[in-house]
Parts: structure tokens; sequence; C-alpha cells
């Protein structure tokens, strides 16, 4: 203990002495011209963050001789994007700090979208802000709208210009435009940082297929496979029907570069400082652009080291804590949201305010989908009641579909602590919801079936693996109806149960799968194109329609909604999750101050019953409201949940 004090000691002598020093030199360049005021307040915020970006940047660089440069450029790039942060902005910073949990109000509630299947550029993504505002939408999620290679370009996630919008879908200055209109809607725009890697168009990869050795030095490249093949021991391939390993060969340089996902996607090299102060320039200038939250992409790939899988190192979370700190100092009212789809505890590890302040829910998704094929809730009950909770000043994103796919990321203890075996289940949830095991309402397709591991993940619209597609193509209207209550339960679970709820935009019309993708050269093979499907305004139409389809999943959503936007006990609350008695029925508290709610979902085709017993146990008064219903219940005498029900009683605080 006595040397972790000396340790502490010198370490924060050093980032005294080091700020100092650096101190007179950012003022001698930046101070002038700047309002004294706004420079104080700037400086202020330095000091109270460079600790954090000064530990965080040492543990990655220090042991280099040039560490001190290199930080002193990070800093000058922070204060350079300060420097030229719009006003509105600023002050929008000034607004967040005396309410930092803002993102954890009940009246939050995502969407996300592709510009162009959505409203074919950015200026019609502004005029369907009325379309979003009818939904009572505050977060809008656009996929990458970046400028990428044509035809090989990952759905806009291979980067060759973090500063430039795609030709058509618009100009950055449309995306400013655009940024702006939705504040003054009261609607936060979130766009992606795809910080592992760039397209091997982007002028740093152009650069080092030139043969420029700074830029070579951007990215990881070897000379020979003998590093490659000691990498690839303990490489997973994450896109095996692209290519089986992680690395490609380029022949212009004869040198193999590190290519996680695809091999037109180069992964940068963050083992150079350089990298990281380059990429801080492009985070900071998407946070001038107006993004309030940050999605960080592929978080857990970004540092590697020989002998490990290269997925969630260390190193991976303190490059995020270096980037956090210096939004803190240079954008502080923009969030980062953290998209790691591993392993569950592995999921948690990046959610904390010094890092990813919030973070997609994929267990929570991946279960509620397992829940609809087993009608049975013991394992969402497991996995939600062990790793739900989150830090106070931290938020889920829950989820129901994305534009990616689904795979079945739950934990393998969780099962075979309830006597399950994971590789069957999850052979048992591919044969279910891509139509073949006997029985299954849903129509979905496999992606990136590999044989070898028996490893499979699911594409499909919501509508599509909740039995909707089936339902139709056979007329049935009871199977409709069904299909119908499977997409609100979902949707009514991931508005209520705690955190920022996310519509993937088509699921509120009830989309089914567009198979045409199989017709087009770019993207045949690729089945999550079947769920990433151009806007059907003409089916929008009928949405206020009670007796069509889009019209009562559209409106059911809309009460869904309203619900949670009305009451104080989905805002910034405690979820407790229960056990209802009976194994089909999924249960969890919501409570705030003086309200509390108990919300109770019924994931069979069957009615199921609460006894009164049960209900009294967990705290209900003699009568109770289910204000989804608009009924009274009795707590005196046995609860009957209809099929798919979701229940949500007003209980005693």
């Amino acid at each position: 203990m006595p040397t972790r004090k000396r340790d502490d000691s010198w370490l924060n002598e050093q980032c005294r002495v080091t700020l100092a020093r650096l101190m007179p030199r950012l003022e001698a360049r930046f101070a002038e011209g700047i309002d004294p005021a706004a420079w104080r307040a700037y400086t202020d915020r330095l000091k109270r963050y460079f600790p954090r970006l000064f530990n965080a940047l040492l543990t990655l660089y220090g042991s280099r001789y040039d560490f001190f440069y290199h930080l002193e450029q990070i800093l000058i790039t922070a204060t350079e994007s300060w420097a030229g942060r719009p006003d509105a902005l600023k002050a929008l910073d000034a607004s967040r700090a005396g309410d930092p949990q803002w993102f954890q109000s009940q009246r939050m509630i995502g969407a996300m979208c592709y510009v162009d299947l959505f409203a074919d550029d950015l200026a019609g993504v502004r005029g369907k802000i009325p379309y979003l505002s009818e939904m009572g939408i505050t977060f809008l999620h656009l996929m990458p709208p970046f400028l990428s290679p044509e035809g090989d370009d990952d759905g806009g996630y291979a980067i060759s210009s973090y500063r430039d919008i795609d030709p058509k879908l618009g100009s950055m200055n449309d995306m400013v435009e655009l940024a702006t209109e939705l504040r003054h809607y009261g609607i936060s725009l979130c766009l992606d940082f795809v910080f592992n890697h760039t397209s091997d168009e982007h002028e740093w990869a152009k650069r080092a297929l030139a043969g420029d050795e700074e830029y070579q030095n951007f990215y990881r490249m070897f000379p020979d496979r003998t590093e490659p093949d000691i990498y690839e021991e303990n490489l997973r391939a994450v896109f095996p029907d692209e290519h089986p390993g992680a690395f490609t060969y380029r022949n212009r340089i004869g040198k193999w570069v590190w290519t996680t996902f695809h091999n037109y996607q180069w992964d940068l090299n963050y083992e150079n400082p350089a990298v990281f102060n380059a990429m801080s320039g492009e985070m900071l200038s998407l946070a001038n652009v107006g993004v309030e939250v940050l999605r960080l992409d592929a978080v857990a790939f970004v540092w590697k080291r020989e002998g490990t899988n290269c997925e969630n190192l260390p190193e991976a979370h303190t490059v995020i804590q270096a980037f956090n700190a210096l939004v803190q100092i240079a954008a502080p009212a923009m969030l980062f949201l953290s998209e790691a789809i591993v392993h569950p505890d592995d999921v948690i590890k990046y959610i904390h305010r010094e890092e990813c302040q919030i973070s997609y829910n994929p267990q929570l998704m991946a279960l509620l989908w397992n829940t609809l094929a087993t009608r049975d809730v013991t394992l969402l009950h497991r996995a939600m009641e062990r790793r739900f909770t989150l830090p106070s000043d931290c938020a889920w994103l829950n989820y129901v579909r994305s534009h990616d796919d689904i795979g079945w990321t739950f934990s393998d203890d969780d099962a075979q602590d309830l006597g399950m075996n994971p590789f069957d289940h999850r052979r048992f949830l591919n044969e279910f919801f891509t139509g073949r095991f006997p029985g299954s309402f849903a129509r979905g397709l496999p992606f990136q079936d590999n044989p070898d591991t028996g490893d499979m993940r699911i594409s499909g619209t919501t509508a599509s693996l909740a039995g909707l597609e089936a339902a139709i193509a056979t007329g049935d209207d009871a199977e409709i109806d069904l299909a119908i209550s499977r997409i609100l339960l979902m949707y009514g679970i991931v508005l209520t149960i705690g955190g920022v709820p996310l519509i993937y935009l088509g699921d509120e019309l009830g989309v089914t799968n567009d198979y045409g993708y199989e017709r087009d050269p770019s993207l045949i093979g690729d089945s999550r194109w079947a769920h990433r499907i151009k806007a059907d305004w003409e089916r929008a139409e009928s949405r206020h329609d009670r007796s069509s389809v889009p019209g009562k999943i559209f409106l059911g959503l809309l009460r869904l909604i309203q619900i949670r936007q009305q009451n104080l006990a989905f805002t910034r609350a405690d979820t407790e999750i229960v056990k209802t008695g009976n194994p089909h029925v999924f249960g969890y508290f919501r409570r705030h101050e003086n309200q509390s709610m108990l919300v109770l979902a019924n994931f069979t085709e069957r009615e199921q019953i609460i006894s009164a017993r049960r209900l009294r146990t967990l705290g209900l008064r003699k009568t109770v409201t289910d204000i989804l219903a608009g009924k009274i219940i009795v707590a005196t005498e046995e609860m009957r949940l209809a099929p798919y029900q979701l229940a949500v009683l007003l209980a005693a605080a």
C-alpha cells in the first residue's frame, strides 16, 4: 500500500508539472482573440479532465520517447476543436453540464434508419421530422452517411472520409442544417464513429498503398505471414463467408494488412499515438457538426496483442477512456454509445461515465427473441437479474431489431445453470427463426452460416421474425393478430424496462422481409439487406387506420410511447426483476420516488395466470390499475393475462 501511494503521488505530480508546462504554450497559440471568460471556462475544464487524459495516454504511450510531443499535439487538436465549436453547441455544453443525466429521461425515444432508405437524402430526412415528432422520437441514429466505396462498403461502415458525406445523400453543410433543425425539435442526432478501421479508399490508406511509411504505420501491416500466423492461432473469423482469417494480402506493397471484418476495411494501429490524435480530430469534428451521441462501432477490436483473441483487451478500454476525457474537455455535450456485441459480461465493462455512458443491450434483444421461441422466461429472468443493473449515471439502449443480424449473445454459464446445452440451444434458435423448426411462425434468413463451427446468425425484419409474414401469406386473421401482439409485447418491454428504447424505423408499420436484394449483384449473399428496406410511405398513409395491420402496430406503439413519456416511473428509475410464479410471464418493477409500476409480459399464445397470492406478495394493493389496458385489477383475485399481453400496473411505491 505505501508503494501504491508513492506511485499515485508521483503520477499526480507528473500530471501537474506537465500541464503547467503546456498551458503557456496553448495560451500563446490560442488565447488571443478569444473572449477571456470563455477561455477561462475552457481551461478550467481542461484542468479538471487533464488528469484522466494524461493517465490514459501515459498507459498507452508512456514508454515512447516522443510521448510528450504527441501529448501536446493531442491537446492542440482538442483546443482547435473547441475554438471552432459553434456558439449554439457551446451553449448546449453548458446546459448539459447542469443536467448530466438528461439521456435518462422517460421522454427519450430513439429511432434508427439509413438516410437513403428512409428519405432518399439528408434534405428528405428534414422533411420527415414531423413524422418522427408524431412518434415522440427524441433521439435519431442515422446509419453512416459518410463517403464510402461504391459497392463494397459494409452498409456504410467502410469509411473513406469522416469529414465528407456521400454526395448522393448531400453535403456536410446539409448535415449541420439537419442537426440544427433536429435540435430545435428536441431530437438528438446520433452518428457512428467507425474508429477500428477505415476503408482502403481513405486518404491514409491511399498514401500507405503509395509506399508512404508514415501512413503504413497508421495500419497494421506485415511483410510476410510470420506474425499473422501467430495472431491467427487465437483469432476468430468474424465474417467466415468473406475470408477465413483476419489478414488480406496487398500485392502493390507486398504486405499483409489486418482486416478484422472485410478485406476492404483496414484496422487502424492504435499503438501509434499519431493515429489516436488523427482520430481525435475526426471525432471532435463530428461533435462540432452537432452530433450529441456518438456510436462507437466495434469497440472490442481496437487493440491487438499476440497470444490473445484481440478482443476486449484492457487497452481498448483505455483508448475509449482517453477519447471520453477529450470530449469532456472540448465538446462535453456529446455522449458515447458503445456497440459491443460480445459476451454479456464483457459488454458491461464498457459502460461507465468515464467510458461509454450508454450501451446497446444485445443480451436483452437476443433473449426477447429466445423467449418468444421457447415461451419460457427463465433464461431471460436469470440474465436480467444478473446483468441489467448499471451505474446510476449510465443507461442501456434497448432494442428489438437493428440494421445488423441477430447473434445469440446469452451467457453459456446462465444456460448451463438451467440445465441447457448452449450449443444445442443456439442451433434450435437458428432452426426456429429460419422457419425450419416444426410449428415455427418465423421467417428469418441465415447469415454467416459456418458449417465448421455450427455458428450462424439471423437476418429478418421484426414483423417477419414475429410471424406476420407467414400469417399474411396464409390469410389467417387470428395469426396476424398474434404476430402484431408479439411485436407490441417486445417493444413494450424495451419501452418500459429502463434505459433508452430504440425503434428500427419500419417496425412501427410492420414491414416484412424484402427479398429483392437477391437480384442485386452488389448485395447478393448478404441477407441483412432483407431487413434494410426502403421506407414504404404509401403503407405509412394507413398508420391511423385502426383496422389495418400498419395502423394496429403504429397506434399500439404510440400508446406504449405515451405510457412511457407520461409516467415518472420510467425516468431515471430503478428496475427490479421479479419472479411472477409463472414460467411464461416475465415481470419487473420500475420505481421513481413515489411512483411504482409492475410490468408483466405473457410470452405465450395462451392465457396465463398470476395467482392472487403472488400479486399480494409483490406488494400490490387490493385494487390496482393496468394503465395500458385501462382496467382495474383486483389483487385478491388471480390475474389472467391474454396471449402476448403486456400489463403495466400502477402499484404502491
